[in-house]
């Protein structure tokens, strides 16, 4: 039995024999089984090589198609997967759990002036022997993965190096800015080495997508997928970069076995971006990154509400839509469970021996929670009474905040919440004291927080966030994480002038973090209402397919 989702399956073949197969019963989201009857009794430990002749669909969930006017050259057509997390069927019959582990080769046609790239080390390429007009391109994957991690893009794509295993690949109008915004990259990778064990991928590219990429990054092996919101003109946006290479260690090496588990994915890979972040930029800096991530956890229970079971560190997910149950949650619950055991445990060395100990266990492996708290307290045996002392239950079953908040230095942040509690105490008459030289001495980073902290109040008055645009000019800032929570306080506070601002962004760009939160705060304000729908209406052919249903759920358009 398979997983597929909207493929249409022509022929089954069985060491070479013909077999039959069926569809099962579909599924509204999870798709169609794909049952195959093999045509010979199958010992245990026996063989077989299944040939299946399929094809996906135009509408396929995992792919973005586009026209060459959707793209910066205008001149050919691109392509570009996304399978996490339950996608790949959607391209091609496959075991679609993170529980079974697979290499892969794979040749590729394309039209000989695109270039295709999959999450996998390049193997050559030669003209296609059947059509003078296309190339094949050759991919190998020798380290097992779970397959979602497969991956695939076509397009007109140029590549710069930027390091000794690294290219960037993006059209030709974002590949200069790409591989001068990535030249971390390899300083990151060494440190991640240093704490976490050998790279054992090979190659570490990053590919630049178009803009209606979903996520901030996808860590497709040996080929990270990245959004082009983090240009920033500035590298202040790489920890996104040391993110996704974090996850060749923790992810992609030890994988969550099923989806309940997302956490030890995404909260040991935050932990690890935020040990790269302390060795490039010190460890206020880590603690400062800590904070804005607890920040960010209490805006996401703040939207999903404290009571809610998707806020569960490990929720219960029978029948629910992965990609509606996405947030912020398995990122900074996890990471801040595993930063609380790092304070009680000794301190960040303690603790990372701990990590690479848990890497070397389970790498090529899945793993659940139970295995990973299992090792936890054999690798701390010693420390078995403080470990006791952790309210495991609330942390992984309970909905809302964490039972404990960990212990933050405070030096960076302290600016960031001086400023934000003067604009939220001010009175009308006090808005003269603000200035440009408030922001003086603060960093992109600091901005972000900052804002953040005011999303986390009551909405300021309108005459406070046209005041802080004249004093500020949050307007010409590009940084997109800086404009989205600008926006966002802006539309909150119903401050009318800055809707057209806030669907340009919406619709300029198609990162999720980004995109629904601005419409739906668009959508609550009956100012803007009917002009935000009418505006998705409108973009919603040339979006991907998850961020479309996704903003059509939050906009109640649901087909």
């Amino acid at each position: 039995v398979l997983d597929t989702k909207d493929l249409q399956v022509f022929k089954v073949t069985a060491n070479g024999q013909d077999a039959k197969f069926a569809f099962g019963e579909k599924h509204k989201f999870k798709g169609t089984p794909l049952e195959i009857t093999l045509p010979f009794e199958l010992r245990r430990g026996q063989e077989a090589i299944i040939e299946i002749s399929f094809e996906s669909s135009p509408q396929s969930s995992a792919l973005q198609w586009f026209t060459p006017e959707q793209t910066s050259g205008k001149k050919h057509p691109f392509l570009f997967s996304q399978c996490q997390a339950t996608h790949c069927r959607a391209i091609l019959p496959c075991q679609d759990t993170p529980a079974v582990k697979l290499t892969y080769y794979a040749e590729v046609s394309v039209p000989k002036e695109l270039v295709a790239l999959m999450s996998a080390n390049r193997d050559g390429e030669m003209p296609d022997p059947e059509d003078s007009s296309r190339k094949i391109y050759r991919f190998r994957q020798n380290v097992p993965i779970p397959c979602y991690l497969i991956a695939l893009v076509v397009g007109a794509l140029e590549s710069r190096q930027i390091g000794p295993r690294t290219l960037v690949w993006a059209e030709k109008e974002l590949v200069d800015k790409s591989a001068y915004e990535f030249a971390e990259t390899e300083a990151m990778l060494q440190i991640a080495e240093d704490l976490a064990g050998p790279y054992v991928w090979g190659q570490y590219d990053l590919l630049v997508l178009p803009p209606s990429f979903p996520y901030g990054g996808m860590e497709n092996p040996c080929l990270t997928f990245v959004t082009p919101t983090l240009l920033a003109g500035d590298r202040s946006l790489s920890n996104v970069i040391a993110h996704e290479i974090s996850h060749s260690w923790t992810g992609n090496l030890v994988t969550n076995k099923t989806w309940e588990h997302f956490w030890l994915n995404e909260g040991h890979t935050v932990y690890l971006e935020r040990r790269i972040g302390g060795r490039l930029f010190g460890e206020q800096f880590r603690h400062f990154q800590a904070l804005g991530g607890w920040r960010e956890l209490q805006n996401t229970i703040k939207t999903l509400g404290d009571t809610n079971p998707v806020t569960n560190l490990v929720p219960d997910l029978s029948d629910i839509d992965l990609d509606a149950a996405y947030s912020s949650v398995p990122y900074e619950k996890g990471f801040a469970l595993l930063f609380h055991l790092e304070q009680l445990l000794g301190g960040p060395d303690v603790f990372m021996g701990f990590l690479k100990a848990y890497i070397q266990q389970f790498a090529y492996k899945s793993v659940g929670t139970d295995e990973w708290k299992k090792f936890l307290y054999s690798y701390f045996k010693d420390k078995v009474d403080i470990l006791d002392k952790v309210d495991w239950n609330s942390w992984m079953h309970a909905p809302g905040m964490p039972p404990v908040k960990p212990t933050y230095d405070m030096t960076l942040a302290n600016a960031c919440v001086a400023l934000s509690q003067r604009w939220i105490k001010a009175k009308e008459s006090d808005l003269g004291s603000f200035s440009s030289a408030d922001l003086k001495e603060m960093s992109s980073h600091q901005l972000i927080e900052f804002l953040g902290q005011l999303l986390l109040e009551a909405p300021l008055p309108v005459s406070h966030v046209k005041r802080m645009q004249q004093v500020y000019d949050f307007n010409a800032i590009t940084n997109s994480e800086i404009r989205f929570r600008w926006l966002r306080l802006c539309i909150q506070s119903k401050w009318e002038e800055a809707i057209p601002l806030a669907l340009k962004m919406a619709t300029d760009q198609g990162r999720m973090k980004f995109t629904r939160p601005l419409f739906r705060d668009l959508y609550n304000f009956d100012k803007s209402r009917d002009l935000t729908v009418k505006t998705f209406l409108e973009h919603r052919a040339c979006m991907h397919p998850v961020t479309s249903m996704l903003v059509g759920k939050d906009l109640k358009q649901d087909q």
